[in-house]
This record gives C-alpha cells, structure tokens and sequence, in this order.
C-alpha cells in the first residue's frame, strides 16, 4: 500500500518514467508483429512454391557473384512439351504442367482493373498445386484442346467486376480478348505469384492463351511435383538427365536450364532474415534499456527523498526484506502501468501493419510485453531498493 500510495502521489513523475518503458514496449511489440508478418508473408510464398515441387526454367533462383546475366538470357527458351516428357520419362515425378504469364486490365462492362495476372497453363495445374475454386470449376482437358476461350478468376477480380452479380457464365476481357467466366478461386489474402496478388489472377488454358498472345517469346515455366517420399537430390538428379537428352546435349555441354526449388531459395532468403531479426532485437533491447534506466533513475531520487521515511521504518522494527519489497513493487508497478500504456497504443499499430503484412497482435505476445515489464522493473529497481534496505536507520533519521 505504500509504495502504490507513492505511486498515485507523485503522478507526474511516475508518469514521466513511464513514457520510456512505454516506447520500448511499443518497439517490442511492434518489431515482433513486423517480424511475424514477414515470417508469415515468407511462409504463404514458400507454400505456393511448394516443397515438393521442382521448376524447370531458363534462370536460377539463387544468384551468386559470379552470376553472368547474358549468359542466361540467351539460353534456348523452355518449351512446354517439357512438362509431358518429365512426365512419361521419370520414375519420380507425379505429375507436371506448364505455365506462362502475362499482366494486363480486365474488364466487365462499366466496371474495369489493373494488375490482373494471367496465367496460361494445363489442365493438370490442380495436380502440381494445391487450388481451391469457391465457386464453378477449374478447367478440363477438353477445354484445353479446344483452346476455348475460358476462365477462372480471382476473389479480388470477382469482387471489383461483379460487385452484385453472380461472374459465372459472364464474359469479361482481359486485354481486349473476351472469356468466358467458369470458376472463381476461393481468397487467399496477402501472398504474390509473379508480382501480383494471388486473388487478381485468372487462369487459362495453356492453348488458348498461346493462340492469343503467343509464347515463342515468353518464358515457360515447367513445374514438376514430385512422388512423396522421394528424395529431393535423386529427383533433380534423375530430371536433369531426362531434360539433357530432350534438350539434345553432350556429355562436355553444361545445362542451359535451371532446376529451381523451394530449399535453395529458403537458403538464400535466412541470412535476410536473420540480419532483420538481429536489428530489430537490438533496436528494441536499446529502447528497454533506456527505459530501464530511466526507471532506475527515478528509483534513485525515490530513495533519496524518502530516507527519513526508511530510518523511521527500520527504527520501528521494519525488516531490511520488506523495505527492499516495497521498493521493488514501486519500479515494478511503474513498469506495468508503462507496459499497460504501450500494449494499448500496440493494438493500432498492429493494424496498420496488418495493412501491409499478415500479421497479428496475439496473447503470446501481450504475455511476453507484460513479462517484460515485470523484469525491467525488478533488475533496475534493484539497486535502488537494495539501497534502501541496506541504510543505517540512525544516519537515515539524520538526514533532512
């Protein structure tokens, strides 16, 4: 009670030695939700790459120094009969597609959008990827050799060209070309493919989207989903050998492709995230400090002000333990008010970064801020509790 009646009597100052407890909670709470948004972002990327599926195109993923772009560049272009080949020819490869893109506006009569994805490819996609169509269907083998002019949309696209309608069986086009609508894929949220969100893209049949925009120039990606519980190594080992005699080359020739999956770029990306989490610790680990001394500080004063107090305490038989207490729930109380303060202005904060990154202020970290809070106010308290404890009743009774 005493040291919450100090507290509430001195306001100002307590208030005061909050702010620095309060901007390193804030720092703290906002870093993690920054650092869970980009684990979850990576995540949802790594999850559309998949982990057991293996791409077969022209550059590579990870770029090192000796990267020679030119080199690259003039490599013969990946053709999509590639995808039946890997799928006729190795043991270890379930299943295989090919896919191009393109961006463009799609429209829908008064109603139009910009940053669409469209993405020709094969009626086995599904088999490769995990989709999900909310609504209609994906398209079918025979949709594929007709080069009909269908196909399924995005979340997004459905929201912004059919506001209030029902997209299905509607026609909308996209860069001019009218298809028509027979799926729309179910929202995903954050997450890219190839630039663009995952709800503003539209899949197509590989043939349709060859007949209108062509792909002699584009890069075909070939992606390969592989036999569960084989290992990574014999299946590119294995597929390199089928794609040199396809590709028509010699033992002395190097490839002129590209096996790129989800391992070499999880590789490239840790030591990124590792140097982000390093700064944003220490960033955080400097505003606490501050703060912490900050606390200390005030601690000081606190004792200082208050000596007669403690030789008058100790004179009447207080012990040295609970002197030492009172002074701690004091630094301890102060921090948890600060940290109170800060989760509170922590909540829109997170919402705003939520804007930009799947992310959310959960329990566990409220749990870590306060826990926090309770160790600043315990190690900087406690030097100047320890102090208070430990003074001489007779020379405290002195002091004016």
């Amino acid at each position: 009670m005493i040291a919450l009646r100090s507290v509430r009597t001195n306001k100002m100052r307590s208030v005061l030695t909050t702010l620095g407890i309060i901007i390193g909670i804030v720092s703290v709470t906002g870093m993690a939700t920054v650092v869970n948004g980009i684990e979850q972002s990576f995540e949802n990327e790594m999850s559309s790459i998949g982990a057991d599926v293996v791409y077969v195109e022209k550059q590579p993923w990870v770029r090192n120094a000796d990267y020679k772009w030119w080199e690259y560049t003039n490599r013969p272009r990946i053709t999509a009969d590639m995808a039946e080949v890997l799928e006729k020819k190795s043991r270890f490869v379930k299943s295989a597609t090919a896919v191009v893109r393109t961006g463009g506006g799609a429209s829908y009569k008064d109603h139009s959008m910009v940053g669409v994805l469209m993405m020709g490819t094969t009626a086995n996609y599904p088999s490769v990827h995990v989709l999900d169509v909310e609504d209609g269907r994906y398209f079918s083998e025979l949709d594929e050799h007709g080069s009909r002019d269908v196909v399924v949309i995005g979340a997004n696209i459905a929201e912004q060209l059919f506001p209030i309608q029902d997209p299905l069986g509607k026609q909308i086009r996209l860069r001019g070309r009218k298809f028509t609508v027979i799926g729309v894929f179910l929202k995903e949220g954050q997450g890219t493919d190839g630039g663009a969100s995952q709800d503003n893209r539209t899949h197509m049949p590989l043939s349709t989207f060859s007949r209108h925009w062509g792909t002699r120039r584009r890069n075909i990606s070939v992606q390969a989903k592989l036999v569960e519980g084989v290992s990574l190594d014999d299946a590119k080992d294995e597929m390199r050998g089928i794609l040199r005699v396809a590709r028509g080359l010699d033992a002395k020739e190097r490839d002129d492709f590209e096996l790129n999956e989800q391992q070499s770029l999880r590789a490239q990306i840790e030591p990124v995230k590792t140097a982000i989490y390093a700064i944003g610790i220490g960033l955080t680990g400097l505003a606490l400090l501050v703060g912490g001394i900050g606390v200390m500080n005030i601690m000081f004063v606190t004792v200082k002000e208050r000596t007669r107090e403690i030789g008058i305490r100790k004179a009447v038989g207080a012990r040295r333990r609970t002197i030492l207490i009172q002074f701690l729930i004091e630094a301890v109380v102060i921090c948890m008010v600060g940290g109170i303060v800060g989760v509170l202005l922590s909540f829109p904060l997170s919402m705003l970064i939520q804007l930009i990154l799947p992310s959310s202020l959960d329990f566990q970290l409220v749990a870590l801020a306060f826990t926090i809070c309770v160790a600043i106010g315990t190690i900087f308290g406690l030097a100047p509790a320890w102090t208070a404890a430990n003074s001489v009743p007779i020379e405290a009774l002195r002091h004016e």
